[in-house]
């Protein structure tokens, strides 16, 4: 066993992914050499967020050096240390480099090893097989007992995930898989998975003929921000919102995405896809899940995940008179952008969950850039009170807010008399602000945490097979009928609030806006 107080037995309920059985559940020992490969090692994804956040698992001790190697592959011929050398400087990252920071920065790279080769052809495979067998066999030699656990991160373009995913089946497979030792190969996957119901079910369809689903994690990186992990802890440990939670309460709910810049560098790709794909369809819809579901019967991630589906399952055809796009002017002055571009850069659609616990409540999901600010938050306005005798309904509504980024919240908007002689109501909040509250903890970047997920083989905060499929089926005809041109964006100019008509919608949804209120984060 690994010396130095690294070598912390953690126990784990792993399935035996490699023998394809769905009941043969193991409890075992972790330990073994850990290979982590993140294909696709030269790319902007890679080197801003999937690096740093193995440095920063590495540097909280999470990631043991002594069991522990990690494997960059691309198509760029750099040597190992060139390949250091690029990330030094994302791992920096402007933060104060005392000589421990910067030794533990030099000591997280000795850990990295470079594979240069294709894609497509199983000559680079074999010889990053050969690299991390040798790596393996070398920590069982000197340091670690135990299995080998292979992680491959996919920082690579959905449509190469297919040949990639089959070529690691055919030479990358960890050779040494023993139940008793709880050996695994485990593959992550970004969005988008897919562009449609059909792309998606295609993806997900060539990827499971190799891959069982428990070794599957289709990372949604909103699923791993602090704000949005709270939302079950919000909703279920807290007596005071379960009589709430409800469509006898609650008037209507907006999930918001803000971003006050364009899609400066990446226009061509964004054209592709457009807002609804690149945010609404995956993070705000997942969101909405979290927000919506019904309380699980235990944390299993089993449990979390068909109630999130149950979720989806329950949502109505989008309407048209429910849906307005944009597109900010000067889009398409991108050399990248068509000039006939019909790609929307933001989107309000209002989704109805029939059931129970929320017919009637519309879910406004909203998203869009180049807007007057930059911001993520779920706002839950209450209806107004039943006979109102300070005659304050003017002033707005009770509403929790919880600000998903920046500068992470809760609080509760509600009316309480003014200080003063007077029986007068002024609206004020309940606030509980990260910054201030937590002062000197930090907030995990989503990346970490899962990764962290992944290695310790817990799904909750990954998307299921069935949940993308049902996530494309709300989406889908819509998005169709913006590719076939049948509807129109309307115009926008760059730092506004968007289009005219998404805060027409809002108001006929019921959305009651707060006036002479503003929430201002607290000072430090």
């Amino acid at each position: 066993m690994a010396s130095g107080g690294w070598a912390v037995e953690k126990r784990a309920s792993l399935r035996n992914e490699e023998s394809g059985s769905a009941n043969s559940l193991i409890t075992v020992p972790e330990t073994g050499c850990l290979s982590i490969v993140v294909l696709g090692a030269s790319g902007d994804l890679a080197k801003k967020k999937t690096f740093p956040a193995l440095f920063n698992l590495y540097r909280q001790g999470f990631l043991n050096p002594e069991e522990v190697r990690i494997f960059g592959y691309a198509r760029t011929k750099i040597s190992d240390d060139e390949l250091r050398d690029r990330l030094r400087g994302y791992l920096v990252h402007g933060k104060a480099t005392s000589a421990e920071y910067v030794e533990k920065i030099s000591n997280f790279l000795q850990l990295i090893k470079y594979v240069s080769g294709s894609y497509d052809s199983e000559e680079g495979f074999r010889l990053l097989d050969k690299c991390i067998s040798d790596s393996e066999h070398e920590l069982w030699k000197h340091t670690v007992e135990g299995s080998s656990r292979r992680l491959f991160y996919l920082a690579l373009p959905p449509s190469v995930y297919p040949p990639v995913c089959k070529i690691i089946k055919n030479c990358c497979m960890n050779k040494s898989f023993s139940a008793a030792r709880g050996g695994w190969t485990r593959i992550v996957v970004e969005k988008p998975f897919g562009k449609d119901l059909d792309s998606a079910e295609r993806l997900s369809a060539q990827i499971g003929e190799l891959f069982d689903e428990p070794q599957i994690y289709r990372i949604d990186h909103y699923l791993g921000k602090e704000l949005v992990q709270n939302l079950l802890v919000l909703r279920f440990a807290n007596r005071l919102f379960l009589p709430l939670w409800n469509r006898d309460n609650i008037d209507n709910i907006q999930i918001v995405f803000r971003e006050d810049f364009g899609t400066e560098g990446r226009g061509g790709y964004f054209d592709e896809y457009g807002i609804i794909r690149d945010i609404i369809q995956n993070h705000l819809l997942q969101v909405l899940c979290l927000v919506a579901m019904e309380k699980p019967v235990s944390l299993k991630p089993e449990h979390i995940r068909d109630e999130k589906v149950k979720v989806l399952q329950s949502v109505l055809p989008i309407k048209d008179e429910e849906v307005v796009l944009g597109q900010y002017d000067g889009y398409r002055d991108d050399p990248t952008v068509p000039d006939n571009s019909n790609t929307p850069t933001f989107a309000t659609v209002i989704l109805r969950i029939h059931n129970e616990r929320w017919a009637g409540v519309p879910f406004v999901l909203k998203a869009g850039k180049a807007l007057e600010s930059r911001k993520a938050e779920i706002r839950i306005q209450f209806k107004d009170v039943p006979g109102d005798i300070f005659r304050c309904q003017k002033q707005g509504r009770n509403e929790f807010v919880i600000r998903l980024q920046p500068l992470e919240a809760m609080y509760i908007k509600l009316t309480v008399k003014q200080p003063g002689l007077e029986m007068s109501t002024i609206q004020s909040e309940l606030d509980l602000s990260y910054r201030q509250r937590y002062q000197g903890v930090p907030i995990p970047e989503a990346y970490e945490r899962l990764i962290l997920d992944t290695i310790r083989g817990d799904q909750q905060h990954f998307v299921r097979r069935d949940e993308l499929k049902a996530a494309w089926e709300i989406f889908t005809p819509l998005l169709h009928r913006i590719d076939n041109g049948e509807f129109k964006p309307n115009q926008y100019k760059p730092g506004s609030r968007g289009p005219a008509e998404a805060d027409q919608l809002l108001e006929r949804a019921g959305y009651v806006p707060t006036h002479g209120y503003v929430w201002i984060p607290p000072t430090l």
